[in-house]
């Protein structure tokens, strides 16, 4: 597995990581041994960054990586922790949390759950809107300095907080939905990271399944599965995003890759500061999923695909619009 840098202060990494997300329950019902092995398979393959949330299942994902991460070396992996997204007992948002008391809280639970003593990069998961993020960041800092966090990150922020933040202490990534379909980063967002010297973790690289060539039309999300309440994912709009995917399909097959090898392909071919974040909930989905560590995109390819998945064309926002207006970018 090759290695990526994350940003010009930021560890060197796997060339795709791991997102654990979907082991708890955000895509339906997920088999815990079967996650457990798919973590141990993913590592043993040479991925070392994994991505999880502290409110990924309340607190279900952390214990579920401590029992994979179990006996491992803790300098053979990196991982990467959003928080601040508060939860209700039956699962429902309660909004943003990114006060610097708050933070310091958060990590201590995250620490004992993972059973580890540090976490290497440790990121808001979204903005709180009622506190400024030069005070959530400068908490972050306090942490680097005591020696509990390695980096400081960010997810789904705007160019101009990830200015702000960045001037408190250095930034080593933004963690941010990226994809054939979600391309928003690039209008203004990306060429500030470049500036910066920051690097990007890119989520959703598949599209949440739609470009997975896993997902058909009229196949109903299961219960638990956010899907079922996903614009792109809604009557009227899958459709038309799935015949995108069938596009790509079409030169993937050409190519002797999957449609999926080729979507995570296209997002690591956009510069090696990017690290594309796999959520495989299965060991046959991560194997599909790393040859495209290996692919390589040339300037046709890369026309070829953009003539088949053209930027702007996905239908429908990427998540409910309750949930927009707490993103660094729309679509």
């Amino acid at each position: 597995m090759r290695l990526r840098t994350l940003g010009s202060t930021g560890p060197a990494v796997s060339a795709l990581g791991l997102g654990a997300m979907g082991m708890s329950g955000a895509y339906g019902a997920s088999d815990r041994a079967e996650s457990v092995a798919t973590v141990h398979a993913a590592l043993e393959a040479g991925v070392t960054l994994i991505d999880t949330g502290d409110f990924y299942g309340m607190g279900h994902n952390e214990l579920l990586l401590a029992e994979a991460l179990r006996g491992r070396d803790r300098d053979s992996y990196r991982l990467s922790v959003k928080f601040g997204q508060l939860r209700g007992p039956g699962a429902e948002f309660g909004g943003q949390d990114g006060r610097p008391e708050a933070v310091k809280n958060f990590l201590a639970y995250s620490l004992t759950r993972l059973g580890t003593d540090h976490v290497d990069i440790y990121r808001p998961a979204r903005l709180d809107p009622a506190v400024p993020i030069e005070e959530t960041v400068g908490a972050i800092k306090e942490l680097v300095e005591a020696g509990y966090v390695r980096h400081v990150g960010l997810s789904e922020v705007d160019a101009a907080t990830i200015r702000r933040a960045h001037a408190v202490h250095p930034i080593a990534d933004l963690q941010i939905e990226y994809s054939l379909l979600s391309r928003g980063v690039e209008a203004e967002i990306l060429p500030t990271l470049r500036e910066l010297g920051i690097g990007l973790t890119a989520y959703g690289v598949l599209g949440r399944g739609l470009l997975s060539g896993h997902w058909t039309a009229g196949h109903a999300a299961g219960p638990g599965d956010m899907r079922g309440i996903s614009p792109r994912f809604s009557s009227g709009n899958v459709e038309h995003n799935l015949a995108l995917a069938d596009a790509l399909r079409r030169v993937a097959e050409a190519k002797g890759h999957t449609v999926a090898q080729l979507a995570i392909a296209w997002v690591a071919a956009q510069g090696e500061d990017i690290v594309p974040l796999v959520g495989a909930r299965t060991r046959e989905r991560l194997a599909e999923a790393l040859p495209a560590a290996d692919l390589r995109l040339g300037a046709d390819d890369l026309a070829e695909i953009e003539k088949a998945v053209p930027a702007g064309s996905a239908r429908g926002d990427r998540y409910p619009s309750m949930f927009m207006s707490h993103l660094g970018v729309g679509n």
